[in-house]
């Protein structure tokens, strides 16, 4: 095995650490479920899937419990917190906080938390079993993986990327949509839709690399072909300014190959560039991304444009 590559004439655009998302609102916290459009749990009609943990919203006597254990563990907290301020502490010892907002969806953040919702024969029904924390092994990690032509799914043990197995796969034009969800841990759930309305619900550690994975779903590309002389120009006179000043890679700047163009939503333009050196691991290491109006020059900076 070895680290994933894309085929010959496919561009890598992003990659980034995803799993199945968990569960954070009270009855459903630490959670999730499988379910077809009826909200049946499917779990057991998944082909191949290992069995795995059956899960049961909360009730409301389980959550005042649960409540009230909390409250005693934050006074708890709070004594320890304060007792670090006074030393000195620099940061928490108790991990990121749980910062979520209000659910925009409660129907399926709050009273149940499908992530993944597909009728027979839908495509989020074909996603891999190691994607699901509770029944890959702990060391095992997946990471999903954005090109122009398709999304693949890898996973690999120990951290070790250079043992990527390709997991699963679908090609761009089976894909609707990707949208950030508000409620989870640091606005790091995103969902994925495909065209026959199927979707899955994914979570990731990383804050750069949902940005990148929803950048690239969402983007529309623009072929060479159809740019105009002056957003052309505007890109190569980028790429000059940025070049080696002896002419190879290695030298003050680096030689950028592989570069496409996205219109955001606002609009304007942005020029992605990967360099020969670019590590396939990381996606865009070693990239460079310039904006530009639709007319090639200035932007106005808007929301969405670099997200």
């Amino acid at each position: 095995m070895a680290a994933w590559e894309p085929r010959r004439g496919e561009t890598l655009l992003s990659r980034g650490p995803v799993e199945f998302a968990t569960g954070m609102a009270a009855p459903v916290s630490g959670m999730r479920w499988f379910r077809d459009t009826e909200r049946r749990d499917i779990q057991h009609e998944l082909p191949g899937w290992p069995e795995g943990p059956t899960y049961a919203v909360r009730s409301r006597a389980d959550r005042n419990a649960r409540s009230t254990a909390r409250k005693a563990g934050v006074v708890s907290h709070s004594l320890v917190a304060l007792t670090a301020g006074i030393l000195g502490a620099v940061g928490s010892p108790f991990g990121e906080p749980r910062v979520r907002g209000k659910s925009e969806d409660p129907e399926n953040e709050v009273d149940d938390f499908p992530v993944m919702w597909a009728p027979e024969g839908g495509i989020a029904r074909t996603l891999p079993w190691q994607a699901d924390p509770a029944r890959r092994p702990a060391s095992f990690r997946t990471h999903l993986i954005v090109t122009d032509a398709r999304l693949v799914l890898v996973g690999f043990p120990d951290d070790d990327t250079s043992r990527d197995e390709p997991l699963w796969e679908a090609d761009r034009s089976s894909l609707a949509r990707a949208e950030r969800k508000q409620f989870s841990k640091g606005r790091r759930n995103f969902t994925i839709t495909f065209t026959d309305r199927s979707w899955c619900r994914l979570h990731s550690y990383s804050e750069n690399a949902v940005n990148r994975i929803l950048r690239h779903i969402s983007s529309t590309f623009l072929p060479p072909d159809q740019l105009t002389a002056p957003q052309r120009n505007a890109i190569d006179t980028y790429l000059a300014e940025r070049a080696p000043s002896d002419g190879k890679a290695g030298g003050p700047g680096a030689v950028y190959r592989h570069g496409i163009v996205t219109r955001r939503p606002s609009g304007n333009l942005l020029f992605e560039a990967w360099s020969d050196s670019a590590d396939p691991v990381n996606g865009i290491a070693g990239g460079t991304m310039h904006l530009m109006s639709p007319e090639g020059g200035q932007p106005t900076l808007q929301p969405g444009d670099l997200d």
